[in-house]
């Protein structure tokens, strides 16, 4: 099979390279078989066209893998689904919040804590074996839109008053404490060498190193509720609404699916996929 890249001529006429490559790559990140892989990329190169967008080419290979097998879909389209989390930054909260859960953390949310100088809302409090870790969330609803080193100044300032406040009152210090900011998109270079230099945690789409945001996920099976390639996306809000931001939420209880008005067939068939995509 080709493989590398293919020339693909854009609606402006402008000639650019397209990684065949990168798709394949994508592709078998999902746990689709090589098979499957090579159907799907020989299928995407024949219906190429003149002035296709390299969307257009993702969204095609994505509805290919999803008509062979849906729950592989859900796991490719990944990214996309963080993002359905908005456009708000409370569910992606609640979602970083239910992975530490699972984690092995107590988790506390929107919490009220005095600063030496003033009060701070914190987004998420994590407490496991004796550590506390303050937690800030940057959501972005829209692509692009990097979290440079201006962030991880602020949050380590606002991180740096409530532990000075701790200090002064011995007895509500916790033994050992951390800061961290987590973010669904990336990190710019200053951010990263600024978090790293000042001991900040920094958590972001691919960073740490095969230990971010979508390795976290892929490895604990902890999906957002908005990756089901079944659900609807009114379906997806109602859910988020009542605060069920992973798919495996519904796998131990089936009561809002039941309040949906989802048929039994239905609601068989999107337990399935939820089952096989989270490894139940």
């Amino acid at each position: 099979m080709e493989t590398g890249t293919i020339d693909i001529i854009k609606s402006s006429g402008e000639k650019v390279k397209f990684s065949l490559e990168k798709l394949k790559n994508s592709l078998k990140r999902t746990g689709a078989d090589q098979k499957t892989v090579n159907q799907i990329i020989d299928k995407v190169r024949d219906e190429l066209y003149q002035g296709i967008s390299t969307k257009e080419i993702y969204n095609r290979a994505f509805a290919l893998l999803k008509k062979k097998k849906s729950y592989l879909a859900s796991k490719y389209k990944l990214k996309k689904a963080i993002y359905e989390l908005g456009p708000t930054g409370f569910p992606f909260e609640r979602f970083i919040g239910a992975i530490l859960k699972y984690s092995g953390y107590d988790v506390e949310f929107n919490k009220i804590l005095q600063g030496q100088c003033v009060t701070h809302e914190i987004d998420v409090m994590a407490h496991k074996n004796y550590e506390t870790t303050v937690i800030e969330c940057k959501f972005h609803s829209v692509q692009g839109l990097n979290c440079n080193v201006k962030i991880p100044l602020y949050i380590h300032s606002r991180y740096n008053d409530i532990k000075a406040h701790w200090h002064i009152n011995a007895k509500k210090t916790p033994l050992n404490s951390k800061g961290w900011v987590v973010t669904n998109t990336r990190f710019t270079a200053d951010a990263l060498k600024y978090g790293n230099c000042i001991n900040l945690y920094l958590l972001s789409w691919d960073y740490p190193e095969n230990d971010g945001l979508k390795d976290r996920i892929d490895r604990l099976g902890l999906y957002p509720i908005t990756v089901s390639t079944l659900l609807t996306k009114r379906e997806k809000q109602f859910l988020l609404s009542r605060d069920v931001v992973l798919c495996r939420m519904l796998v131990g209880d089936t009561f809002y699916l039941d309040h949906l008005g989802i048929s039994e067939i239905r609601k068989e068939k999107i337990l399935k996929e939820i089952k096989m995509l989270c490894n139940l």
